[in-house]
């Protein structure tokens, strides 16, 4: 088989049914199946995607307990996956499904193990834009990710750098990550960005702030080099103005009193602890969490070919 399509499902209800027949469409020459993966909807999402796994023979469903959040749902799903290219794709019609071709032929052409999507003119709120701009900037520094590159959801994923990714077990995965500690050879190809058809994005600004302290601390020990050497700066400053205090007063250029010395003292070592204290919490928050046992997901219905299952968490 040489496509797998990943679709994280989440309030689409409206959108599935019409996104699973347009892929039969366009995809019919080539052997595909279609992966969903329903995050917990509200709507009725779940019994849309058990009718499409029951219409078509190359479409499997999972189920998950509840909201585990995107890129948990994409992890389940690339379990499930056994095409030789793997290609994640919205529930919104943002992307435009005949675009998958245009990713299979750009991996082909330059052999690479990833290619990403980019887009001429997104059409995201934008706060969402400045978000994921934010986002690839810190990516850039925190897991190599070349400056140029746009880290977008609507990618494709070699077999063999898949079976990389899903040997993750911790409950906070970041695809972009993942894919950035097994491989370096990625590639990128314009496609066309539309409207949603239906509603408006899932991405609240509370998620985005949670994805960014997830990318931010789970997947680089940066944040804590930098405030190690602000430690030291600030450490170094107060040894300067306490030498530069310990002058002026025996030059006699001006008088320092003592509430001075023990004011300015208080300020910077408090401020300093309280920014390891919380730099620190947040590691051994995360470490917590990882040894906690929780997983990534929990599946609750499964409507999946058993040949095409090769390993699973």
């Amino acid at each position: 088989m040489k496509l797998s399509i990943v679709i994280p499902v989440f309030n689409s209800e409206k959108t599935l049914a019409p996104l699973v027949a347009r892929l039969q469409g366009c995809l019919s020459g080539d052997a595909f199946e279609i992966v969903l993966v329903n995050d917990g909807s509200r709507d009725r999402s779940e019994a849309v995607c058990m009718d499409m796994a029951h219409r078509y023979a190359n479409v499997q469903f999972i189920g998950l307990r509840r909201n585990f959040g995107e890129f948990n749902a994409v992890l389940c799903g690339l379990n499930y996956v056994s095409g030789q290219y793997i290609v994640i794709i919205d529930d919104d019609f943002q992307n435009p499904p005949e675009a998958i071709l245009t990713l299979v032929d750009a991996a082909d052409a330059g052999g690479y193990d990833v290619v990403y999507s980019r887009y001429a003119r997104k059409q995201h709120a934008w706060f969402r834009n400045a978000g994921s701009r934010l986002l690839n900037r810190l990516a850039t520094h925190l897991i190599g990710k070349p400056d140029e590159l746009y880290l977008s959801s609507f990618k494709l994923i070699r077999y063999e750098v898949v079976q990389e990714i899903i040997r993750y077990t911790g409950p906070y995965p970041y695809i972009d990550g993942l894919i950035f500690r097994a491989t370096r050879n990625v590639g990128s190809v314009e496609v066309p960005h539309h409207p949603r058809q239906e509603g408006q994005s899932n991405y609240t600004l509370k998620k985005l702030i949670s994805l960014f302290l997830n990318v931010l601390i789970g997947y680089s020990v940066w944040p804590l080099r930098v405030f190690t050497l602000v430690g030291a700066g600030l450490f170094l400053l107060g040894i300067l103005v306490g030498f530069g205090l310990l002058i002026s007063s025996a030059a006699g250029w001006f008088s320092v009193r003592g509430w001075y010395i023990v004011a300015w003292a208080v300020f910077l070592l408090a401020g300093l602890q309280l920014l390891f204290l919380g730099m620190l919490s947040e590691y051994l928050g995360k470490l917590f969490m990882m040894q906690s046992g929780l997983p990534p997901y929990v599946v609750k219905h499964e409507m999946v070919r058993k040949s095409s299952v090769g390993s699973r968490q």
